[in-house]
Formats: C-alpha cells, structure tokens, sequence
C-alpha cells in the first residue's frame, strides 16, 4: 500500500492502525509457500499456486485476537468519500492477491496473523474471503455506519434489525466490501494451495446453509480433522452473489459455519440459497431441493436464471403467436406444405379469414355495373374535346361550354362549342402583374343575368387577385396584395366570394345585404377570419368552410387513425370554428360534397377507399359522423354528387357512380377514365345546367388530360330502355349446353374401373337428345400437394396452344390423360351422324377444361385461362371453372375469390361484336356476356353438426340442411357478396364432399369433416327467363374424395333485326329529351337552394 493513497490530515488512530497492517502484511510475505491447509490473506507472493477448492481446510487462532478496533475518529467518515477505481483483477491461475486498496473501509478489516498450518480452501471461499471481513469493536452492525458501500444494491432500503436473542455475543460485522478482484474467479475451479487468514462469517447463498451447532460447542473458525476428511469428498458450490450476508442460526443462536465445511454425508447436493439482498451477478450452478431451517426475515430475492430470463425478455414478445412446430420422426416423410393460393378441400382453416377478405363484403357490389364511360362531346359528330391541364400546378374552372385553364402566368380560355382551340390566352405580363403565376380560380357570382358564369376571379401565388371576362379575355379590375401569402383557394357561396391563403388567412368579400350591387375587388371591404394554416383539403359546404390536413388526426397507432376536420360557420362572425372526428379509422381527406337528392347529407372521401357520411341537421348546428363506407381498394381522391349519384374517383384512374340509396351501395357505373392514373379531381359545371342544357362533369387526372362527361348518364337510360323492348327486333333459338364437373382428387382416368366405367356415358346421356355445348370441369387433376407436380404445371401452363384449340404438347401428363380420354368418351357416346370438334382447352394448377361443340353450332369462341366465352348469333356465353379456399369457416376467403374473378377487367381481349356484351361492356369481363355458368369445387360447407347432418341425410331430409349451407345463406342474406346475381337448381341430392375414397361412407378420419355440397352448377342471366335448367344431378363415382355432378341446361339466344333496332332507338333517344329537361330542372333548383347558381 502506497502512503500518497492515505490521507495525510487524518488522525493519529488511523496512522497508527495503518502501521500495524503493514508491519503485519510485511510479516506475512515471508512465510515459506503455503502447505495445503493455508489460508489466502491480502498478501503479494511471489510464487504461483493454484486456487483452493471446497475441499480447504483452515487452521488458525481465534477470531478475537485478530480483531482491529475500528477508528471512529472524523479521519473515517472523510476518507469514505475518496472511492478511486479498483485495481485490475489478478492474472487467471495467481495464488496470491495484490495488496488492497487504500480505501478507509479495508484498512478496518482485521489482520490475519499466519497460521502454523494451513489448509486448501475452495475458490468460492477465496472469492468471500476477499470480499468481507469483520472488525469486532462495534457492539451491533445496526449502530455502525456503512463506509464501504460499493454496489448498487447497498442502496436499498436498511435490513430490519434481528432479534437480540439471536445476535451473538461476540464480533459482529460492521463493513461490508466487495473485492475487486471477484470478476477474474469465476471459471478456476481447481484446488490451489493459499496462505492461511481468518475465516469472514458464513455468507448465505446457493450451496450455503445455517448448520445448527451442538450444545456448548466454541465458535472456532478452525475446523477439526474429521470435518477435513468429509470436505474432501463435497462438491463445488456455485458461485456466490457479490455480496455477503451474515447468518445466524437459530438453534444455538450462534455464527454458522461454512457451507464448505458441512459434512458430505448430510448433503448429496448443494442445498438451495436463503433470501438475501439482489445481486447482478447470477448463480451458475443451481441448487437441488434438501432440507431446510426455519425462514429469515424477508428480504429481496436473489436474481435466479429463471428471473433473469423473465427481465430479459422483449417488450411485446408475448403478443407474438408461438411458431409452428412439427413433430417429425427419423426417416419419416416429411408433411406436405401450406399451400395458400391453391387450397385443396383437405385443408380445414381454423380461423376467420384475413381483414382484407372481410373488407370486401362491405364493398359495395359492382357485379351489375355499366363499364361504358359517358363520354360527352358539346358538337354533335365530333368526339369528346381533350384538354391538357398540368397535374401539378394547373387549375380549371368550366361555366357552360367554357372551360378556363390556369398554368403559371398563362390562362387559356376554350370555348368547347366551337373548337378545341383555345379562345383566348391571357398573360399575367400583360396585366401589369410581373411574374404571378395563377393558383386558382372561381366564377363570381352576378346579379346581372347577361354576365353569370362569365366573371372569373383568379388568384396568384403572390397574393393578387384580379378579375377576368372569358367572354373577351380582358381583365376587370385588380386587387393586389390582398393577401400576404399565396392564394391558395377561391369560393362562391351565394353573393358572397372567399379567398384563403397558405397562412390559413380567410377574405370574405360580402356585398350590402340592402342594395343590389354586386362584390367588387374595388369597393367591397373584406371581412378577414383566421383558419389553420397549410390545410390539404378545404371546401365550403352548406355555408360553412371545411378543412383538413393530412398531418392533423387523432390517435398514435396507424391503424387507429382519425383525421380531424375543422368546420367554420365563416358567414357568423360571432361562431367558433368546431374539430370534428369520424366514428372509426379512415384515411386522409381529399374531398367532399352533397348529393342534389340528399341535400341534408355531406359525403367524405378519404383515402384507403373511405368514404365518411355526415348529418347536417344536428342540435348545435354543426355536423355529425353517421356513418363510414368501404367503397373500395384504391384511394378515394376525388368525390362528386352528380344527380342521384355519387361519383368518385380513385387512384387507379377509374371513376364509379354509386347508388347510395341501397345497402350496401350499388356500383351502376364503373369505367376507366385516365388510363390507370389518379383521378385528382372531379368538378360539375353548374351553369351548364341553364347555359347549355346539359349536366357536364370534368375530371383531371395525372395523363395531363381534362376529360368531360355526361353527368345524367344518358345512354345507360336509353340501352335499359331498349333491353325492355328487345322482343320487337330479336328472333330467338334454343341451344341446350351440358356440364360436368369433378374434383377428381388426383385419379387417373384408368381408375374408372368396374362400377365406375359408365360414369361418363351415363353422364352424357343424362339429356334427351346430344347437347349442343358440353362442357367438363375437373379440379385437382394432379396432386395439389405435390410441389413438384405445381411447379411444372405453372412453367407448362402458359406454353402456347394447339392452333386448332387442342391441348398444348407441353403440359403434364395427367391433362393429356384426362384430355384422350374425354374426346374417347364423346365419340363413344355421341351418335355418328352428330360430330362434335373440341373448341377449347385450358390447365391451370389443378383445373382442367375442355369443351365440345357441335360442329353445325360452331360461332367464335375465345379464351382467357381457364375462363373461355362463346359468342352465337347476338348472345355471349362464358363458362368459368374454378376451386375456391378451404376451409369450414373461410366463407369470406371464398366470397374474396369469387369477388376477384367476376370483377377482373383484363379476363379477355375486347372483339367485334359489341351487340353480344351486356352491361355497356366490350366483353373484357366476365360479367360482359349476357349468359355466365360457373362450376367447380366451391368449397361453401354446410354449419351444421356433423352427426346432425348425417342423420338428416340417412331420413333423406335434406331441406333441413338447406338453411345451414353456407353459400344459399350468403346469396339470401349477404347483399355485397358476388354470388348474389347467380342462381342454382334446387339440392336434391346428398352431399357430395367428403368420402372416403373407393367407399360409400363420408369422412371417417381423425378429422371427420362434415358432409358438405362443395361441387357446384350456377348461372347468371341478363334475362332470367333465357335460362332454364334441366337436370342438376350426382354420379356415384367413389375413386375420389368428391362425387361428380352434371347440370343441363336450355339457353335462349337472340339474333338482331338491324333496322327495327335503330328505329327503336331513335324512339327513345327522342324520349330522352323531355327526361332530360326534367332532371335538369329538378338540379337546376338544387343548385339555387346552395347557393352555386
């Protein structure tokens, strides 16, 4: 020990105790290397030795002539507060320690004197030796104060005092030291010989224990020869906590010893530890159960690995679902895998389906909507005008057949009655204004009937707003500066006009209620109110002004998410803006606005396909979130109440009309308006209505385009009118189609054996005569589990077709087989005189296709996948073999891929027949065609018991489970699924799903699945009475899984009379006219009632 590390100004008792430890440190460095029962002192030796085991024994004097008297001069209480960094822990192997540190709290510690003999002490005793000691002048550890404190755990609140009977008549510890050198002896666990010392007190941790002594026995800290002989034998404890506790025992109410010098033959293992103040060192080794002394005071317990690991863990881990986890033994096959996108009726789903599966029942249904676009034109043969308008900064305005078109510091004005040529062209230069770029725009109301709709007030990005006539391209008059920032937005409500700047800065430019006189830039005063600043969305609705932000909403968590939106009464000067907030989770606001027929009501796009309802009509005067639509799965970004519609415009650049006054919504119109890019706005032109007859809405999308169109959608009302009268221009003949369908499980076509040999002679001889159209749809031609089997399927399935519609020579052989064996069963079963030709073949993953006509019935037939379509005369037929999700409980999953099949528009290429299609359609989509027939393993399950459903089926009462089948339910009950159009033929037969295989009895694995009709026959009719079915029947085919089923059915399709037609429509064009005029007028007093006119 240094003397600079020892405060010079302390007292004499100090100095004094610091000589006598180091005359006797200095002592003990001369004794010869120690035998194997020394003991290890704070000493430095030269030699190495290794480290004692549990298995030491020590020998030496009495504790109390080894004892220090502790200093309480004020020398101690100053020194406590130097606390210089420990040294670096002792080389690994060293058997000997470096001197202590000159802290006051060792040098209270009492100096050993060196034994005659020593013994070999194991590391965890070397470990507490180093780490405590104990001083015998204080009377009681609870009257000392602590000056050694160096853990963290010291901090914790003071130990409650023992009982007096308890504590000792002798020394009693008052320091407590961790050593420094405890982080280098945690792995050396091979005995090592040391210098002797005094034992510390027992420390209670794992592997330690209070032993009751015998009656009268003296507190020796030197053990006898036989407890030698028994610790020789004992394992190694685990390592101790950093910090030591003194224990007492309660049967002799004195000291215990060491755990290390218990006998062996009491303990096989280290007996568990006592409650002792928490440690940041964990125990390695833990401790099996043995007997236990009567408790201690509570304390704080010891940091065990079970603990630690609960302290360790992740926030959040335990909302986290546990892993899969399979069970494989050796040698076995491994179980086949998930398989998602093609699910085989194997496959039982356990849960409901995913959120995006259970948004799509919401949504509105659009199975029946017109994909026609209305597209209007001001001049009759000549198409539809197309105006540029520059997505980012351009804004347009239209007033009867003008349209006024803003970009930088140009304005061009078109007059679409004449040309698409622009009119006029106005630069902000020439009005005297340098360098303002226009950012928007806004008609000014007039009192004059000559100049309404002509006025146009433009503000600028500096601020200005000033006045044009787009009559004559010449400017009326200039306000400059009326706003300090850019002017971002301009209203017209009534006689009133609003500009609103970036700043949230509001003008409200109101003429003198008591005269006549129009607003003017000149002479009227504006009255200024403050709005919030950098709003995204802002419109004036019902007289007040509406705005949101998009970085303004309520909730932390994304899916939680409100927007707030703001509303102003701006024309009550003495009201107080009001935040408003949707009943649930919708996007960002882009827009809103009220339809002419629900002029209470205020309808809100947001994006992720929302749509929020608003009540007007409220107690205090403000609007009320009613309700919120799911109305698709693009971004809404642009809405407008057109008639009695609401159209909107979403980011794939398709614009729906939407009747709202059913629920869920009707989609009547739905067309592609901007070629796959947003539509960004939607804008009605009100004074149309009274300029030029016609209801015109403008939409602008990001192709740079302004596209106009007819907002009362009169030839959807002129095409319904003359479906109603087809009669009187349409001859009509039968054709009678048959189809097949089967999930084959896999099965060969050389397992149609025995019993099941006639199967596909009995099937197609279950019609009177040979059917016109056959159609056969099998499922689960090739082993859907198999990955190899799906792989090359997908690679050879989109390889090219036959030139005369047979199967392509590169697709598996299972499709081969079955297609051989098709056309063998046709020819076979069908006279020789009625040939058929194969006009349509299709695989895809599991389905197969193949259709057969007539040769003397032949017209154009076209593909898509495993989707094809026939057109005969004026009438399309499309055919749709699918396989839906499995699954009990996966009903959306099933609607979600039903949903996605009818409501795909790229299914076919458009053709020339567009008389054929339906629906305004060129024949793209599935529901184009006038008549759809689906088959297929749909999957629907019946929600019944399975013991129920069996009973019922052996009773023969299947009417009874008729209300539990899953897919009449969903038609009957749930309006938005797609499905809903279809119809079927009545369930006469038994279920059809699932069987085990080559037996007549429903499943009787582990699984047990209910019966259910899983295979399936529906169509869909323009015209229900076209349609008639003729039979819907079952084979028992017992090779797989699922039984086959047939349906036949007696098509009416119609050819055209030309001529009569187009004098038939020449009629009702004529009777539009006066349906027009009066639809117009009904908006033309809505608009007036606003405040727009």
């Amino acid at each position: 020990m240094e003397s600079a590390d020892i405060d010079e100004g302390s007292l004499q008792a100090v100095k004094s105790l610091r000589s006598k430890f180091e005359r006797l440190a200095s002592d003990t460095s001369t004794v010869r290397p120690a035998a194997a029962g020394e003991s290890l002192t704070v000493t430095e030796h030269s030699s190495h030795r290794r480290r004692a085991t549990s298995s030491s024994q020590v020998d030496g004097p009495p504790a109390d002539a080894l004892s220090l008297r502790v200093s309480t001069s004020s020398s101690d209480l100053k020194t406590t507060l130097k606390r210089p960094p420990p040294p670096p822990p002792p080389p690994r192997g060293s058997k000997s320690l470096v001197p202590p540190s000159p802290l006051p709290a060792l040098l209270q510690r009492p100096v050993p004197v060196p034994p005659v003999s020593a013994t070999r002490d194991s590391p965890i005793i070397s470990s507490l030796k180093n780490r405590i000691d104990t001083p015998s002048s204080p009377p009681s550890r609870l009257t000392t104060p602590r000056h050694s404190i160096s853990s963290p755990a010291d901090l914790k609140p003071t130990i409650p005092p023992r009982p007096s009977s308890l504590l000792p008549p002798a020394r009693q510890h008052n320091d407590i030291t961790e050593s420094p050198f405890s982080d280098e002896e945690q792995d050396i666990v091979q005995p090592i010989p040391v210098l002797p010392r005094v034992p510390p007190p027992p420390i209670p941790t794992r592997g330690d224990i209070d032993i009751p002594r015998k009656p009268g026995a003296q507190m020796n800290d030197s053990p006898s020869d036989s407890d030698i002989s028994q610790r020789s034998s004992r394992q190694i404890p685990p390592r101790p906590p950093p910090r030591p506790h003194l224990s007492v025992s309660p049967n002799n109410k004195d000291r215990t010893q060491k755990a290390s010098s218990l006998p062996t033959s009491k303990f096989t293992s280290p007996p568990p530890a006592l409650p002792v103040r928490r440690s940041t060192i964990l125990s390695q080794d833990p401790p099996t159960t043995s007997s236990l002394p009567p408790p201690l005071p509570t304390r704080s317990q010891l940091n065990t690995p079970e603990v630690a690991a609960i302290e360790r863990k992740v926030f959040g881990s335990n909302k986290l679902p546990p892993p899969p986890t399979r069970t494989i033994a050796l040698g076995d096959k491994l179980p086949p895998p998930r398989r998602p996108a093609s699910p085989s009726s194997e496959e039982e789903s356990a849960e409901e389906d995913e959120p995006k599966a259970q948004a799509v029942d919401l949504m509105p249904d659009s199975s029946a909507s017109s994909r026609r676009p209305p597209a209007l034109g001001f001049r009759d043969g000549y198409p539809e005008p197309r105006i540029h308008v520059h997505p980012q900064t351009g804004c347009i305005i239209l007033s009867g057949s003008y349209a006024v078109v803003g970009h930088g510091h140009h304005i061009k004005i078109y007059d679409l009655a004449v040309s698409e040529a622009p009119a006029f062209t106005v630069d902000t230069k020439e009005l005297g204004l340098k360098d303002c770029k226009v950012t928007c725009m806004e008609i000014r109301p007039t009192m004059s009937t000559v100049d309404r709709g002509f006025l146009v007030w433009i503000g600028t990005k500096e601020g200005h707003i000033f006045e044009l006539d787009i009559r004559t391209g010449t400017p009326r008059g200039t306000k400059y500066a009326a706003h300090l920032h850019p002017v971002a937005h301009l209203f017209r409500h009534g006689r009133s006009m609003i500009s609103l700047d970036e700043s949230g800065k509001t003008l409200i430019f109101s003429p003198d209620p008591a005269d006549n006189e129009d607003v003017s830039l000149f002479t009227t005063t504006p009255r200024v109110m403050r709005t919030t600043d950098k709003q995204d969305f802002v419109k004036v609705l019902d007289g007040k002004l509406w705005t949101a932000a998009r970085l303004e909403h309520h909730g932390v968590v994304a899916a939680q998410r409100m927007p707030v939106i703001r509303v102003y009464d701006i024309f009550n000067p003495a009201a107080a803006g009001r935040s408003l907030l949707p009943t649930e989770h919708v996007g960002p606001v882009t827009s809103a606005t009220i339809i002419p027929t629900q002029p209470r009501m205020v309808y809100v796009g947001h994006e992720e396909g929302y749509i929020s309802i608003w009540v007007l009509d409220t107690e205090d005067g403000f609007p009320a979130c009613a309700e919120v639509m799911k109305v698709s799965a693009s971004d809404v970004l642009s809405i407008e109440g057109v008639n009695d519609r609401l159209w909107a415009g979403s980011r794939n650049g398709m614009i729906s009309a939407y009747n709202v006054t059913q629920r869920p919504w009707v989609v009547t119109n739905c067309w592609s308006a901007h070629a796959g890019v947003p539509v960004i706005k939607l804008s009605v032109n009100h004074f149309a209505v009274s300029h030029v007859g016609r209801l015109c809405v403008a939409s602008v999308g990001r192709d740079d385009h302004m596209r106009i169109w007819d907002g009362l959608l009169g030839s959807d009302w002129i095409d319904n009118e003359l479906v109603k009268s087809e009669t009187s221009f349409s001859s009509f003949h039968d054709l009678t189609v048959l189809v097949v369908s089967w999930n084959c499980d896999s099965a060969r076509p050389d397992s149609l054996t025995g019993e099941n040999e006639d199967f596909f002679n009995n099937a197609l001889h279950s019609v009177e005569y040979p059917p016109d159209v056959i159609v056969f749809g099998l499922q689960e031609v090739i082993d859907l589990e198999s990955r190899k089997m799906v792989a090359k399927n997908v690679i050879l399935g989109g390889k090219k077709k036959a030139e005369d519609g047979g199967l392509s020579d590169k697709v598996t052989g299972a499709y081969k087989r079955w297609y051989d064996r098709l056309i063998l069963a046709v020819k076979a079963a069908m006279p020789k005189d009625v040939p058929y030709c194969v006009v349509h073949t299709e695989s895809l993953v599991g389905l197969f296709t193949c259709i057969f006509v007539k040769n003397n019935k032949r017209g154009m037939f076209d593909d898509g996948g495993i989707v094809s379509r026939f057109v005969v005369g004026d009438s399309s037929l499309c055919f749709l073999n699918c396989h839906l999700a499995a699954g009990q409980k996966a009903v959306r999953r099933r609607n979600a891929d039903i949903a996605s099949m009818l409501e795909d528009r790229s299914v076919f290429q458009p053709t020339e027949h567009p008389l054929a299609y339906v629906g305004g359609g060129d024949g793209a989509m599935i529901l184009d065609h006038e008549f759809v027939i689906l088959n297929g393993d749909l999957n629907y399950r019946i929600d019944h018991r399975r013991d129920a459903i069996i009973a019922h089926i052996n009773a023969g009462d299947l009417t009874s489970l008729l209300v539990h089948d899953q897919l009449l339910r969903e038609i009957k009950t749930n309006r938005a699924c797609r499905l809903r159009g279809f119809a079927e033929g009545l369930l006469t037969f038994n279920p059809t799903y699932k069987y085990d295989p080559r037996s007549d009895e429903y499943d009787s694995s582990e699984k047990h699945r209910s019966p259910a009709w899983c295979d399936r026959v529906l169509w869909r009719s323009r015209v229900p009475t076209r349609i008639r079915q003729l039979h819907y029947q079952r084979y028992e085919v017992n090779v797989s899984d699922h039984r086959p089923i047939s349906a036949a059915f007696e098509i009416t399709v119609k050819t055209f009379d030309a001529e009569a037609r187009e004098n038939a429509r020449a009629h009702l064009e004529a009777k539009w006219v006066g349906e027009q005029s009066r639809l117009l007028d009904l908006l033309y007093a809505f608009y007036k009632s606003q405040a727009l006119v």
